[in-house]
């Protein structure tokens, strides 16, 4: 089964680099300059990982804004100048590398599916999930803070 993994848009989070400190502070978003941890930090427009020096913003997103109890928004890192992950059958070594929480949600973004694996069992649970008939898209998450990774819909 062909599967087509993006990240979330560039252009809303653009703006927010030119911003002082105290903005953000007042958008509820902080400035972060990257360390060296490893993995770096997940940036979630190009779902990959920061290098130590990288000015990466956390702010709030929503990132299932449907009209069901499924509804989600979580903290997320964005880094500064990338360009959005729209790529068909191949999975980022940022997802590869982590635990994930995969959701399956169907038409009316009403959850009809899940696992929990390593990332690099990933396009196996994609294929079961879709597996689904009810199954319209995927959220991937990272499991242990919970927080938003990407989505994947069905290609071709």
């Amino acid at each position: 089964m062909s599967f087509r993994i993006t990240g979330l848009p560039a252009e809303p989070f653009e703006p927010l680099f030119s911003l002082s400190d105290v903005e953000l502070a007042e958008r509820g978003a902080v400035r972060r300059i990257a360390d060296a941890r490893q993995p770096g930090y997940p940036c979630r427009v190009s779902l990959t990982d920061s290098q130590p020096g990288d000015e990466l913003i956390l702010v709030n997103y929503e990132h299932h804004p449907v009209g069901s109890p499924y509804r989600m928004r979580f903290a997320i890192y964005v880094r500064k100048g990338e360009e959005t992950y729209d790529r068909i059958d191949e999975v980022p070594e940022q997802l590869r590398c982590r635990t994930l929480a995969v959701r399956a949600f169907d038409r009316d973004a009403m959850m009809v599916g899940w696992e929990l694996l390593e990332g690099r069992e990933l396009e196996a649970a994609i294929e079961r999930l879709f597996g689904d008939p009810r199954a319209a898209y995927l959220h991937i998450h990272f499991a242990a803070p919970g927080c938003y990774a990407a989505r994947v819909e069905r290609a071709g």
